[in-house]
């Protein structure tokens, strides 16, 4: 099938003939320093955020677009990584008709936003080693799945999947194969963005919420097809993204060497927390990881939860997650808290 075909033939049908909201700065996208805009009806008394954001947030997509090395046709920007991908349920996935695809230990939200979209979640756990188990994905795969969702570096795992299983993936399954990339940074891969232009139905996922340190800016990146992305326009909410967001994220990718070491920091201290845990008597084993944080499998991970936070500590018990029984997920964090976190680990009773 070629390009333009498959592409419509995965939209849902009332998506092939939406047209998307016109919002005043569609339809007059000039220049506007010596303008006088009364066209959106906005308050006309200046204070930094009085005028609605620009709704395809160009300029920020300019600076992300270089540093990704794609073109701005390529990026849709979301309110967090999670808008996104529910505008991915909501162009390509007929409620009630339509499945996805999950590997699970996986993100949660896959889950719910299928549950939220009314789309059928089929779960085909991860190896024992946490990797994809592509015969049996394919096989579970129906006529009406139109999505695999998968997560690498994975979250709750830390691992990275492995490449030759997700290019296998990318060029025998019919549909999309969306990668959320949201630890990518942290990781010595460079990722599946350089191969947007070799697999149509590629999506990658990215964050400013990890690497970049800003969660509370709520600011996610999808990389695609520039036809994927043009559909995906087509439902978003035409002020998605505020102007504050907008403006903190170019600052941040304003000054790159700040990011380059605060990201050097927390794999340095990955690192050392790794090793570190190894060594705590009740520890029985450490997961391999390229995120910024470390799931390890404990004698008793309730009873060390609650310890953990009798010491003022709070982290993450995954143990209700598929082949993560007992473990506990740690964040890394600044030198200070990682000592003190394997300080009190290390007294903890055992």
């Amino acid at each position: 099938m070629e390009k333009d075909g498959f592409f419509k033939a995965i939209v849902r049908p009332t998506v092939l003939g939406l047209k998307p909201y016109s919002s005043a700065r569609d339809e007059y996208s000039g220049g506007g320093d010596s303008m006088i805009f009364l066209d959106a009806n906005e308050n006309p008394f200046d204070n930094g955020v009085n005028r609605y954001p620009d709704p395809h947030q160009k300029s920020l997509k300019e600076e992300i677009a270089r540093l990704r090395g794609v073109s701005p046709e390529q990026i849709l920007l979301g309110n967090g990584s999670d808008e996104v991908l529910d505008l991915l349920f909501r162009v390509f996935c007929e409620p009630n008709k339509d499945s996805v695809l999950t590997l699970p230990p996986t993100y949660g939200m896959y889950s719910v936003l299928a549950g939220i979209n009314a789309i059928e979640n089929i779960e085909v756990p991860l190896t024992s080693d946490f990797q994809p188990d592509v015969p049996e994905i394919l096989e579970s795969a129906e006529a009406h799945t139109k999505i695999i969702f998968l997560c690498s570096p994975n979250n709750p795992t830390g691992n990275s999947l492995d490449s030759d299983r997700v290019i296998r993936l990318l060029n025998e399954f019919p549909g999309l194969v969306v990668i959320d990339e949201a630890y990518i940074d942290f990781s010595d891969a460079d990722g599946y963005v350089p191969l947007l232009d070799t697999f149509p139905n590629l999506v990658v996922t990215q964050t400013f919420s990890k690497a970049y340190g800003l969660a509370g800016i709520r600011l996610g990146v999808c990389f695609a097809a520039p036809e994927i992305i043009a559909f995906l326009k087509r439902v978003k909410p035409p002020y998605n993204v505020n102007e504050l967001t907008q403006q903190r994220a170019l600052k941040a990718l304003a000054d790159p060497e700040k990011i380059k070491m605060e990201i050097g920091k927390l794999k340095a201290e990955r690192l050392a927390l790794l090793e570190g845990l190894k060594e705590v008597p009740f520890v029985r084993s450490v997961f391999p990881t390229d995120a910024n944080f470390i799931l390890a499998r404990v004698d008793d991970a309730p009873l060390r939860y609650r310890q953990l936070i009798n010491q003022g500590i709070v982290v993450r018990d995954r143990s209700s997650q598929m082949h993560c029984e007992n473990t506990l997920r740690f964040t890394v964090g600044t030198p200070e808290e990682n000592t003190t976190l394997l300080n009190t680990l290390t007294a903890l009773d055992t």
